[in-house]
């Protein structure tokens, strides 16, 4: 995941873009193909440092500026002129956010598929496994061990569907120019934004500068998952108390040990999910406070995206690697459970948990 989103990607999917939009103008006759040719292999043998082109950044105020310059030293006369024509830094710099956004999500998205199916198997076969319901963190009444299984499965699939719709829907081609009006382009301008867009594995749209709700959407839609992710290591957590024993992470070597206490087992995959829980919703409300931003581009707010859903991205991944872990080889103790539902003397009456574990999970009967 952190290579998704370091300096080289960052560079080589800018690179693209200028690569992709000339290719683009040339299709729809607003430049030569021979400029266009010219500006691919210009562009593919250009030896770009990033240490040196992030000192240029930060002193330009984006990447574009100095990435284009630099290109355009390794061309001259009209494919020199053609270069990164009718774009301006923020179309360069959206794309290369969403091209690292749908790189990004199948990661995510592979583990914690493995979760839920991970999840979805345990809950069937404890689908009528008696074990104590706690509600305000108190003993309640009889419920099966496999509906939280199976909750905890259904908010994570849920999740994951919101996000995968999130990406599919907002992850954008950005080519408006320098005020989102496409000047320069000759009327082909949606054509070559969607011809951009096949290029780049992008969805093709309307330009977007200053109107984020697709970002502030995406990023939202991590949080809700990583928050989906820290309820499960919040109830496995608690039933890996000691007093409670109900289940634990799976026993690894080298994990979950302690630097002072032999004997514990501690639930890192946990501790790991419910860290990124925390750190979450800051990361999100910082993209919704950068939605209001000023008139046709804005200045602060868009600037501030591309770490914030690298973040999201980050946390979310090492969450859901995490938990998978956990879910794969969640170690449920049958006797503990029977213990503790005896304890509490609220019988066994499990009401209508079976069929609420088959409704939850798509299976059929109870």
């Amino acid at each position: 995941m952190i290579a998704i989103f370091d300096d080289a990607a960052t560079i080589a999917h800018a690179c693209a873009f200028e690569v992709a939009l000339a290719q683009a103008q040339a299709a729809h006759g607003l430049i030569p193909a021979a400029v266009a040719e010219a500006i691919a292999k210009g562009v593919s043998q250009a030896r770009i440092d990033p240490t040196v082109l992030a000192d240029a950044a930060a002193l330009a105020g984006t990447l574009a500026i100095p990435l284009v310059e630099h290109l355009r030293g390794a061309l001259s006369g009209e494919p020199r002129r053609a270069l990164h024509r009718g774009a301006t830094s923020q179309d360069v710099a959206d794309s290369v956010m969403m091209m690292q956004v749908r790189a990004a999500l199948p990661l995510v998205a592979r583990d914690g598929r493995r979760m839920v199916a991970a999840l979805a198997a345990l809950a069937a076969t404890h689908r009528a496994t008696p074990a104590i319901g706690r509600t305000l963190l108190q003993d309640a009444i009889p419920v099966a061990f496999g509906l939280r299984l199976a909750q905890a499965a259904a908010g994570i699939d849920e999740a994951l569907d919101q996000l995968e719709e999130a990406v599919e829907r907002h992850a954008l081609i950005q080519f408006g120019g320098a005020a989102g009006t496409r000047a320069g382009s000759g009327g082909q301008g949606a054509a070559v934004a969607a011809h951009m867009a096949q290029a780049l594995g992008l969805m093709a749209g309307a330009p977007w500068h200053a109107r984020r709700t697709g970002v502030a959407s995406i990023g939202a839609s991590i949080g809700i998952l990583i928050g989906a992710l820290g309820k499960l290591a919040r109830d496995v957590s608690l039933l890996a108390q000691n007093g409670v024993g109900e289940a634990r992470e799976p026993a690894i070597a080298g994990r979950g040990g302690s630097s002072a206490m032999a004997h514990k087992r501690n639930p890192t995959g946990c501790q790991v999910a419910l860290s990124a829980a925390i750190r979450a919703p800051g990361l999100v409300a910082s993209l919704l406070a950068g939605m209001p931003q000023e008139q046709e581009r804005g200045l602060g707010g868009w600037q501030a995206e591309g770490p914030v859903l690298a973040e999201l991205f980050l946390l979310a991944s090492g969450s859901a690697a995490a938990m998978a872990v956990v879910a794969e080889g969640l170690d449920i103790d049958g006797v503990s459970v029977a213990r503790n539902l005896a304890s509490a003397g609220m019988g066994d009456d499990l009401g209508e948990s079976a069929a609420i574990i088959a409704e939850l999970l798509g299976f059929e009967g109870n």
